[in-house]
């Protein structure tokens, strides 16, 4: 079955408006999920609010938001206040302005989402806009309501449809400046740049997500699978420890074996080649 748009309106360039619809692009929904058990008579809980001071459970229809302004000093929000917050639900994705692939931030992105079409008269536009965006190699930056809420969406040219990211707020994002504020000043060149750059140049592949492990997710199959069975669960490996190393030999070290990895059929051409020049040269002389 061909799966369900999340939402459905229009994706609109100056005077050019494309009928589209927005898919999520990843999904937890095939992670391993845990509901919380009564240990003693194996149902399954549930959870309610219950007030913090008589610890008396509070019904859905008395409850409401409040924001904390001070210790135990709300303001309360009712639920039509909230409602009138939020912005108007408009069905259009509408583009303000292009960048250059280049100059994007990732640190921004939140959310991936697919864009297709949604009309099948509408696929000579929807393919005009996409190799638009993909020939120029920008992304352009729209705006939207989405999921009742306000919304910048980074939106580019992705295979045979376009990619639609949201993007966090400004006030969102952490300063890298905090977090790096400690990291030394630390000059590395010469030697240690050419044996870094050759572990790379022997390293590198291609981007295939199908090669990542979540290994967390595995154990935990792992364990599920060994309940049933009414197998015992073997004890987690220990992690081993880590020893403090020259970074120049350990470099070396990592080099070395890297070009030993990336020559293995060189060596035995050469094994066999000797073993053949030995043989002949014991016929001829024979």
């Amino acid at each position: 079955m061909p799966p369900r748009a999340n939402w459905k309106g229009s994706l609109k360039i100056a005077e050019l408006a494309c009928p589209v619809a927005l898919y999520s692009a990843t999904s937890t929904s095939d992670r391993i999920a845990f509901h919380t058990i009564n240990r003693a008579t194996g149902h399954r809980l549930r959870r309610t609010f219950v007030d913090s001071e008589t610890g008396a459970p509070v019904d859905s229809n008395d409850q409401v938001k409040g924001y904390e302004v001070d210790k135990n000093d709300y303001v309360v929000l009712e639920p039509e206040e909230i409602e009138q917050a939020r912005p108007q639900s408009v069905k259009t994705l509408t583009i303000e302005n292009f960048l250059d692939l280049v100059e994007i931030d990732t640190v921004y992105f939140d959310k991936p989402y697919y864009l297709a079409p949604s009309q099948a008269d509408a696929s000579e536009l929807f393919a005009l806009m996409r190799e638009g965006l993909r020939r120029n190699k920008v992304a352009a930056i729209a705006k939207a309501t989405l999921f009742r809420r306000a919304r910048t969406v980074l939106i580019c040219a992705y295979g045979e449809g376009l990619l639609a990211i949201t993007l966090h707020f400004d006030y969102e994002a952490r300063s890298a400046a905090q977090a790096f504020e400690d990291v030394p000043d630390v000059k590395i060149q010469g030697e240690m740049l050419k044996l870094a750059r050759h572990i790379i140049d022997t390293k590198r592949g291609i981007f295939d997500p199908s090669k990542f492990e979540d290994r967390y997710e595995q154990a935990l199959a792992e364990f599920v699978r060994a309940k049933l069975e009414g197998k015992a669960v073997a004890p987690p490996r220990k992690a081993r420890e880590g020893k403090v190393v020259n970074l120049l030999e350990a470099l070396r070290e990592s080099a070395a074996l890297s070009g030993k990895a990336g020559k293995p059929a060189a060596g035995k051409r050469t094994t066999a080649a000797r073993k053949a020049k030995t043989t002949a040269t014991r016929r001829k002389a024979s």
